[in-house]
């Protein structure tokens, strides 16, 4: 009778040696935190408090002069939290790791040293192929905060901003009614014999939820429409009382509009926003109607919309106010500064805790998700197809 064979060779049935993990070791970061240059962009980074927790943490940071004046923040105040001052450019942009909230330009990225590590927002629809040759150039390890999932897979940046942006809408709005032409001269709040403002918000995404919660608040009657039951249906519980909801139908969409005051477009999509409301909607509705298109940076919403300003931001079409501003959180950059800086930090003393970001990056896979550059390698395959640029699999290069 034969003896069985052994699924494993001698040596493999051999006492093996362990194979323990290689203990994280702490590093010490040096940010760079550089005066935002985009138009009419107000919000910086970290406030005094977070580069204080920074600070505290064993970290450098340096600020360029008045970088965080516009969102109410004194060069004093970062100094006093144990920021470096720096009225040079490009000391800041010399830093190892660059913290801002705008893509950098090519000019900032000229001044980018190689293999610096960069933080910022990506934007991609407003970018170019030269920005990702100079970062392939320079060898750059990108981070794209608008990506980077928390542990409910959810994007809290977006999240953050987009909570600003429906709360702002009605703000807004009831600002128009006002003090705009052809505004109403309508107040939005629950007054004593006075029928409520009407309001129709179109998606039930976070702004949606956040513009309902707020149009609530003031007393208005609010109608809100999307085309997923499911988003509906958790607007309405997490609202925590019972709406009018609806699905998008053209008849029910075009009588709520016939009879609303203000109108607030939340609607996204992965390309364009798709147009839900027509001219010939906008046409028949009030004279001196509002509309908020929060969704104009992806398209508008509203065929009517135009990209306006904050310094020049209501155009009137069929005697409809239109609000076409892209950047809504950008209006209030304190809160929109406290809002992010609450979101940086945390990463920021994981990424010095785990020993920089690309050890932080091996553990932490909702960052790894914001990672879009590697070492000047492009890991995104969402870029690599809009540019029609080569990537690598980053489990290839940090694995």
């Amino acid at each position: 009778m034969s003896k069985p064979t052994s699924p494993f060779t001698a040596a493999q049935l051999l006492p093996q040696e362990e194979m323990l993990e290689i203990a994280k070791q702490k590093g010490e970061l040096f940010i760079g935190i550089p005066k935002e240059t985009y138009f009419q962009e107000k919000r910086i980074c970290l406030t005094p408090d977070a580069v204080a927790a920074v600070v505290a943490n064993g970290h450098r940071v340096l600020v360029e002069k008045g970088a965080g004046e516009e969102a109410g923040f004194s060069d004093r105040q970062y100094s006093e939290a144990g920021a470096e001052i720096t009225s040079e450019t490009a000391k800041v942009f010399g830093c190892p790791m660059i913290l801002k909230v705008e893509p950098p330009t090519l000019e900032e990225l000229e001044m980018i040293k190689p293999k610096a590590v960069l933080i910022s927002a990506l934007q991609l629809k407003t970018r170019q192929t030269s920005y990702f040759k100079e970062l392939q150039r320079k060898k750059l390890t990108a981070v794209a905060f608008e990506f980077i999932k928390d542990e409910d897979q959810a994007y809290p940046a977006v999240k953050a901003l987009s909570e600003i942006a429906g709360t702002a809408s009605v703000l807004i709005a009831a600002e128009l009614m006002v003090n705009a032409k052809k505004g109403k001269g309508l107040l939005f709040g629950n007054i004593s014999g006075v029928p409520p403002v009407e309001v129709v918000v179109i998606g039930a995404g976070t702004v949606g939820q956040f513009a309902v919660r707020s149009a609530i608040g003031l007393g208005a009657n609010v109608k809100v429409f999307d085309s997923s039951i499911t988003r509906l249906r958790k607007l309405q519980s997490d609202v925590g009382r019972t709406l009018y909801t609806s699905t998008i139908q053209p008849k029910n969409l075009m009588k709520s509009l016939r009879r609303c005051d203000v109108a607030i477009g939340a609607v996204r999509g992965s390309n364009r926003s798709p147009i839900i409301v027509t001219e010939a909607m906008v046409e028949n509705m009030k004279d001196g109607a509002v509309i908020i298109d929060v969704s104009v940076d992806m398209g508008g919403c509203f065929e009517t919309t135009q990209t306006t300003t904050h310094d020049n931001p209501t155009h009137i079409k069929h005697g409809v106010i239109h609000y076409g501003v892209p950047n809504i959180p950008a209006r209030y950059p304190r809160t929109a500064s406290i809002s992010i800086s609450n979101i940086f930090t945390p990463y920021l003393l994981q990424i010095a805790e785990c020993g920089g970001v690309e050890q932080a990056i091996r553990f932490d896979k909702g960052l790894r998700n914001g990672l879009y550059f590697y070492r000047g390698i492009l890991t995104s395959k969402a870029i690599s197809d809009w540019f029609d640029m080569p990537h690598s699999d980053l489990n290839l290069l940090i694995f």
